[in-house]
């Protein structure tokens, strides 16, 4: 097997990648599965463990950031985060990436479902 780095780049990927392994469920995962969850959950543990714990505490510049902060504190999927908001997979993935601007919807939601401050909202469209 080859070794699984972390990064900051991608850790927010490696835990939706291990969170969205874990929700098929024990019984439904194959060896391959079980294998590469195995080797993230220890790489994602060791950059928690020589970075995060580390590094002072960074609140979020952006409502994309903000958006990732809640997902990883709740332990989120994209997939689930959209079912929680309301809206597209698809519409949420392309406004975390910047492809799409948030429209007043994905913005009500946030505060509603989410309880993000709305003057951070305000001050971050």
């Amino acid at each position: 097997m080859k070794d699984l780095t972390i990064t900051d780049k991608n850790y927010h990927e490696t835990m939706i990648a291990i969170y969205e392994l874990m929700d098929k469920g024990e019984q439904n995962l194959t060896e391959d599965d079980i294998a590469r969850l195995r080797q993230m959950t220890i790489a994602a543990e060791k950059y928690e463990d020589e970075v995060l714990l580390l590094k002072p505490t960074k609140k979020p510049n952006t409502l994309a950031e903000a958006v990732e902060l809640f997902m990883f504190e709740n332990k989120l999927s994209q997939a689930k985060l959209a079912d929680k908001l309301g809206i597209g997979k698809p519409k949420l993935s392309q406004i975390l990436s910047g492809k799409r601007q948030p429209d007043v919807y994905f913005l009500k939601s946030l505060y509603d479902k989410l309880n993000i401050d709305p003057k951070f909202i305000l001050e971050h469209v």
